[in-house]
């Protein structure tokens, strides 16, 4: 038997990864990025086979990971954690260095970052494991604390995206009870669409309807089973 809920005392914290050049780069938010050597500094970072941004480092060989503050804005969540680069350029408008390897850093909202040249790549069927050796960090706001899954989850009512190694699917352990009118939850920021105050069922909404709060598209929002 597993129980889901102990996953979740496993601490974590949330980042943006990126990596690319000032011509084209992409990135992600990512529970997964933690040291995994001290001489030399290697750190590594999960990511979906999917996801856009593998390409990117895989190309460039580098990548860097920005330490989100904890009262980061459910934008940035949304912007980069639950729409996709192959959609829109998540940089664009964004305040962005680029690093010693030429990657793209996210600075909004970041307290700190770190970057990272590709020193191994390893298979975990759905996900990768980039492994690089540490070139460059720097604090960029010592006066704030950096945000943690857990906070995440419990205050901001927020839930991993689909493709983070995290990601539980809570629908497939769930009870369906027929009801006229349902609920569904953004992941991004908490927003709630409710049936039966709008009106309008939600399965028919256009596909490219997004969260009004924050953005986050309509595939991404969870029905609520109450």
């Amino acid at each position: 038997m597993i129980n889901f809920e102990a996953l979740f005392k496993i601490s974590y914290g949330l980042y943006i990864v990126c990596s690319g050049d000032k011509n084209l780069g992409n990135g992600f938010i990512s529970n997964t990025v933690f040291q995994v050597t001290s001489e030399p500094a290697r750190f590594a970072a999960c990511c979906h086979k999917n996801n856009f941004t593998s390409g990117f480092i895989m190309d460039s060989r580098a990548f860097s990971v920005s330490v989100l503050k904890r009262d980061a804005s459910s934008e940035i969540f949304g912007r980069f954690g639950y729409k996709s680069g192959k959609d829109f350029d998540k940089l664009a408008g964004m305040d962005i260095r680029y690093g010693d390897t030429g990657v793209p850093v996210v600075l909004n909202e970041s307290i700190a970052f770190i970057e990272c040249r590709l020193d191994q790549t390893i298979d975990l069927g759905t996900h990768l494991m980039f492994i690089g050796e540490l070139v460059n960090a720097e604090i960029l706001d010592n006066t704030k604390e950096p945000i943690t899954y857990l906070y995440y989850r419990q205050v901001k009512k927020a839930v991993a995206p689909k493709n983070a190694p995290t990601y539980i699917n809570r629908s497939k352990s769930e009870v369906k009870p027929m009801v006229l009118f349902s609920k569904y939850e953004c992941p991004a920021c908490g927003f709630i669409y409710d049936e039966s105050a709008e009106k309008v069922k939600f399965e028919d909404l256009p596909e490219d309807w997004v969260c009004p709060a924050c953005g986050c598209g309509k595939t991404d929002f969870i029905k609520i089973y109450q």
